[in-house]
């Protein structure tokens, strides 16, 4: 999808701008392994790749490019982080702060920074560097070299950095996240995430924010020599891809890019101990409207069904006045979505009021969370501590539960009371642990699902099938309602766990149902899974535009 930009053809590193054509909405590097860092210089988009030495030289219209160091490429190994200002072009090579030599591309050390630092951006007075191992930003004066200041880095993986109108940008691998930050104080003004995963550069292309990502991802090749001749194995992908931003008008929260989705869910009857059964009633919720999520229709699959509004959200309703033993059905719905990356901010209110009702709905156990056990009400007490405030109490309940359990999907799920002593879970099991402990504090939440799309968002009009389904939870918060929290997925195994998706959501999650069961029958004795084989297909048809 193309925006306004230079159309320049290449002579080298040399370009000559002839006319007006667009800019490239997402490149794809031909021999980057990486690309770590980037810098918009002279009608180019410079990357590095510190695996191999390349500074790679980018066309932003045609996504061509050249190696503009092809003499110097021993220079540029380990390098992560490049910057330009006022025609100088700087690098960072680990511990060393280092100039370009624009003629012959080599690299002259300037300073010793005395810390391992990955991500590096200038202004006019200032280089900003950013250093995984003590989670800061550390400024250091040009003019004498000294560092004048450091702030905490705003996420917990390896950052990359910009500086442009007056503002930092961070990206954070790990958070998924970038960031928007004051560069005096290194106070969060905005964040939002990105649609792919580890994000390791950005830098501003003719007015518009690109981030780079470097991954690796698993393929199916062929293997001539083998019976099967075929094999499975790794590759490094690498892509520079336009990041949307959107905060909304009140500040609540930012969105970012988006892909419009069809989303099929049906049953088929396939009765494991056949029976006839009358007057069916059988409802499925349909996706929810949302921040991120708007629902643009929906169509019933093999019959009609009629709408119910359960607590706000849409149910369909399919009716049968019989079904026999050997009757098959196919039934269900298909809808047009579009979804969107969703980072909630900080409130600034302390106090939580909410409404009178929901203490009959989302503080209350449920019948299953067993609130009532000693286990999970000193579990309660003791995930928060001292501290104050439903953020801060939700925060410290999340990371007591990732510090207590391990991910494992189970057959059936069991109470909380039972998977705090097990310490595994599956992500409902995870939901449960959370909802319980919320709600012992006071604070109210409740489940959310249903599925996620397989998060391929290059993979355009073909049907992707979740292989499971998925729940995480809502919280409510003064000032911005109800706020996502995954439930697992962030629990990486050890602490500082990632923020990634705290207040914050992926445009590949599908709503389906809050707060509600997502599906149900007026059957006895029976299970869904006794009853019918159910099939979920997420097609992704194209990227939204700017939100």
């Amino acid at each position: 999808m193309p925006l306004g930009g230079e159309r320049c053809h290449s002579q080298g590193w040399a370009a000559v701008a002839v006319k007006i054509l667009p800019v490239l909405h997402l490149i794809r590097p031909i021999c980057a392994s990486s690309v770590f860092g980037l810098a918009w210089v002279e009608e180019r988009l410079l990357a590095v790749d510190p695996h191999t030495g390349y500074l790679l030289a980018i066309d932003p219209c045609s996504g061509l490019e050249v190696i503009a160091n092809s003499l110097a490429v021993g220079d540029w190994l380990d390098v992560t982080g490049i910057a330009a200002e006022n025609g100088e072009l700087w690098a960072l090579r680990q511990d060393e702060l280092m100039r370009v030599d624009r003629e012959a591309m080599r690299l002259e050390i300037v300073m010793d920074l005395r810390y391992r630092g990955e991500g590096l951006a200038i202004s006019a007075d200032e280089w900003f560097v950013s250093v995984c191992s003590v989670q800061q930003i550390r400024v250091y004066s040009r003019l004498t070299g000294d560092c004048v200041r450091t702030f905490d880095a705003p996420g917990t993986g390896e950052e990359s950095l910009v500086y442009a109108e007056d503002r930092l940008w961070v990206s954070d691998a790990a958070e998924q996240t970038v960031y928007c930050l004051d560069p005096e104080s290194g106070q969060v003004l905005s964040s939002a995430l990105t649609p792919y995963e580890q994000p390791t550069g950005l830098a501003f292309v003719a007015g518009s924010l690109y981030v780079a990502y470097s991954q690796v991802e698993d393929f199916i090749k062929q293997e001539p020599n083998r019976y099967n001749r075929l094999a499975i194995d790794s590759r490094s992908k690498t892509l520079i891809h336009r990041l949307h931003i959107f905060t909304e008008p009140e500040g609540r929260y930012t969105l970012s890019n988006g892909y419009l989705m069809e989303v099929v869910y049906c049953e088929e009857t396939a009765a494991l101990e056949p029976a006839d059964l009358e007057n069916v009633v059988w409802k499925i919720a349909l996706p929810a409207e949302s921040d991120r999520q708007k629902l643009i229709r929906v169509e019933a699959i093999g019959r009609p069904f009629r709408e119910e509004v359960e607590d706000g959200q849409r149910i369909a309703v399919f009716e049968f006045d019989k079904l026999a033993a050997s009757e098959v059905q196919l039934f269900g719905w298909r809808a047009l979505l579009e979804v969107r990356g969703i980072r909630y901010h900080v409130p600034e209110a302390s106090d939580n009021p909410f409404p009178e009702e929901f203490k009959a709905h989302y503080l209350v156990d449920d019948g299953f969370l067993t609130m009532d056990a000693r286990r999970v009400q000193e579990a309660a007490r003791e995930a928060v501590g001292d501290r104050t405030g439903p953020l801060a109490k939700m925060l410290a309940i999340r990371d007591y539960v990732y510090d207590r359990l391990d991910y494992r999907i189970q057959r059936v799920s069991d109470s909380p009371d039972a998977v705090l002593a097990r310490g595994k879970g599956s992500c409902g099991e995870y939901v449960g642990v959370l909802l319980a402990l919320a709600r012992l504090n006071g604070i109210p939440c409740r489940t959310v699902g249903r599925y996620k799309c397989p998060p391929l968002p290059d993979c355009r009009h073909y049907p992707l099938m979740p292989e499971y389904n998925h729940v995480w939870l809502e919280f409510y918060l003064n000032g911005l309602g109800w706020v996502p929290c995954e439930s697992n997925v962030d629990d990486t195994g050890s602490r500082p766990y990632p923020r990634r998706y705290f207040m914050a959501l992926p445009w590949y999650h599908i709503e389906l149902g809050k707060g509600v069961t997502f599906e149900a029958t007026n059957v006895r004795g029976y299970s869904l899974a006794d009853l019918s084989l159910n099939h979920v297909q997420c097609t992704i048809l194209e990227e939204l535009p700017a939100p």
